[in-house]
This record gives C-alpha cells, structure tokens and sequence, in this order.
C-alpha cells in the first residue's frame, strides 16, 4: 500500500472546491450561474509506475484501491467511480495516452457540504494525469469529460458548473457563467466590508443524488410539455415566466413549480450580477434570500436545518444574504456576513442550532481562489 509520508512526486496538482453564489440546479437546464472557485482544496500527489495499473490512495478515507487500465468498470465504492470515470472518459478521448502510476490524494474539502469535493477529485485526477504523460487535453475537455464522468460512472446527472469553476477559477473573482454557450464573465467578489462565510449543517445530504436526477428528469419533462405549445424553445431558462404561467392549470403542480423556479432563479442570478458590478449588496442579498424561498417551496432541495440556519440570519442587520448552497437536502447554507461580526455571528447561531436540532454547526470562512493547478515537481510529501 501507498505510504503518503514517504511518497515521492512527479506532479503536485491542487484542485479547489467552488462555492455557487446563485443559479442553483440551474446549470443543467441550460442557464446561468454565479460560482467561484475556493481556497479550501484537495492535493494530488503523482508518479509514474512503468506498468499498466494504477494505485490511488485516500489519505482522508484511508483506503486505497487498485486499477487495470485495461479494464476500467464501475466500482461497489463511491469515491473510486470519481477517478475511474475520469481515467475511462480520458482513454476514449485520448486512447492509450494513460499509463500506469501512482496517485496520493489529501484534502480539507468537507465530504458532503455541497462545495464539489468530487468536481475537485474529477478535475484534480485528470489535470494531474494530463500533466504527467502530456497528453495535451485543454481546459475545456478537461471540463466536459470530469461532467462525463460523473454522469456516466457515478450516476449523478450533474451539469457542468462545478466541473467549469474548479477548473476556470480565478482569484478574487466570481464566473458569470452561461451553461448552454459556456460563454462566461469574470466579476470582481468585491463584498467589502462583509465576507463569505459558509455554515454546515453537517447533515448528510444522501439523498441529493437521486433526487438530483429526479429533478433533472421533471425539468426536462415541463420543457417536453411547453414545447408542444411553444416548439422554439429548448431549455427551460430561456422560456418567459409569463409562458410558464400559462402551464399552470395543466402541468402537475409539482412540475410547475420545478419550472417556475428555474426560470425565476435564471432571472434572478442576472439581476444578482449586475448588482455586484453595481456594488449593491443589499440587493444581492434579497436575491439570496428569494433564491432560498424558491429552492426551499418551489424545487423542495432543502431541509428543516438549511431553512432554520437562513432564518436566523434574518433578523441581522450584519447578514445582508443567505440561502441553501449545493445539490440540498443537507449541506452547506452560504452567508455575506460583516467582517468585524463574524465570530459572534458563527457563535450565536451555533449555539441555536444545536439547541433546536442537537447536532453542531461547523463553520467555513472561504476567499475565492484560482483553479485546479500544478503547484510543483519533484518534491516528497
């Protein structure tokens, strides 16, 4: 087995974790977002081997595992499909580009907060492959076949902002990112004098894969819908919420409301943008604010302890913004809390929280970073 203390690299990539500030479970419907890469990260730590398999060690769920290259297929244990969907989808785009080596990988990402540990382990593995047998994939199919891997090996339908953050951060700044044209906008995360501040329920959010698809499936069946009416159209975040109005007597109510909120939470991650270039943060906040009414009545992702976090902060005049962050039902909530407030802010709502729901709060204070990169060669952990 891999001993990561005695470990000797070639390559050393970090690949961070990304906050989303809106545009929630909109980036698979073909509309905007508003994400940015993190300084929390996973490190990945390379060599090559000179055979045909690979071993690849966690050092956080201190397991390792073991890969043919010849037969890569699904794995019984979840964190592995990660790197075999990268190593599979790398292989078709570039076949015979992999040979064997050697993998340790250390993070400080929270398993299960919903800051993307697994974008970051996808895009961490294949930039950190292409990196040490130069197999020249650029940023964008890098991007597309971390995605394709999760889709296909992992079974989450994700879309592709995750994937798009990890790898295209930039420090001190957020990605206003069209998710149908991958057209993007870099806007200065200027929240002086307030910071981001991520509160995690530590509630597990096992639930988000399967009804992450579950909810893809009831997007794509309004727009199945909607289009017999109106064929022009073909994602749900370009239709008129006056359009989607018109279904409400006829879609499933729960279908609606999957449709509304999308077209709403579109809209609304535009108007949070131009309030950031306006440096309007009280009007960033309310967006914030109706984001979460909308994923927590309108999508139903959330969760009694999300929802409870967001409440608490309403009534601070030092919170301009919160809301649930990532695929739900557990996680992270997201908060832009005043700089000198903090702690007292992280202590008090601590406290609540554990007295409502016994279980402790853990607290993330972030600042957005660049994206996945090779940081140095030659150099034993």
């Amino acid at each position: 087995m891999l001993d990561n203390k005695t470990f000797f690299s070639e390559v050393v990539i970090e690949s961070p974790g990304r906050i989303n500030l809106i545009g929630e479970h909109i980036d698979y419907n073909g509309g905007f977002v508003l994400p940015a890469a993190i300084d929390k990260k996973i490190t990945l730590s390379f060599r090559k081997n000179n055979s045909n398999t690979c071993e690849v060690l966690s050092s956080n769920f201190k397991s390792s595992f073991k890969v043919d290259l010849n037969n890569l297929v699904r794995s019984d244990v979840e964190w592995q499909n990660f790197v075999l969907g990268v190593l599979f989808h790398i292989n078709v785009l570039k076949p015979a580009s992999v040979k064997g080596f050697d993998c340790v990988i250390e993070s400080n990402l929270p398993l299960g907060s919903g800051i993307s540990s697994s974008a970051a382990l996808e895009c961490g593995i294949a930039e950190g492959v292409n990196e040490l047998f130069d197999i020249g994939l650029t940023a964008c199919e890098i991007i597309k076949l971390s995605r394709d891997a999760e889709h296909t090996f992992v079974g989450t339908k994700c879309g592709i902002m995750d994937q798009f953050a990890v790898v295209k951060g930039k420090k001190d700044h957020l990605i206003l990112l069209n998710c149908e044209t991958l057209d993007y906008e870099l806007i200065k995360a200027d929240f002086e004098p307030y910071v981001v501040v991520l509160l995690n329920s530590n509630v597990s959010h096992s639930l988000a894969s399967s009804e992450y698809n579950v909810r893809r499936d009831e997007c794509d069946t309004a727009l199945v819908a909607i289009k017999k009416k109106h064929p022009n159209y073909h994602f749900l975040t370009e239709i008129p919420i006056k359009i989607v109005e018109e279904f409400k007597n006829v879609l499933p109510v729960k279908i609606y409301n999957r449709a509304l909120y999308v077209t709403q939470e579109n809209k609304r991650t535009l108007k949070a943008a131009n309030c950031l270039k306006k440096k309007d943060l009280k009007g960033f906040g309310e967006c914030l604010y109706k984001s979460h009414h909308g994923l927590q009545h309108l999508y139903e992702v959330s969760c009694k302890e999300l929802d409870f976090l967001v409440a608490q902060t309403k009534a601070l005049d030092f919170v301009v913004g919160s809301r649930m962050m990532g695929g739900g039902f557990g996680g992270c909530t997201i908060n832009i809390v005043h700089k000198d407030k903090v702690g007292e802010f992280i202590e008090n709502v601590s406290a609540a929280y554990e007295e409502k729901h016994a279980i402790k709060l853990s607290s993330i204070i972030t600042t957005i970073s660049d994206g996945v990169k090779k940081i140095e060669y030659g150099v034993s952990n």
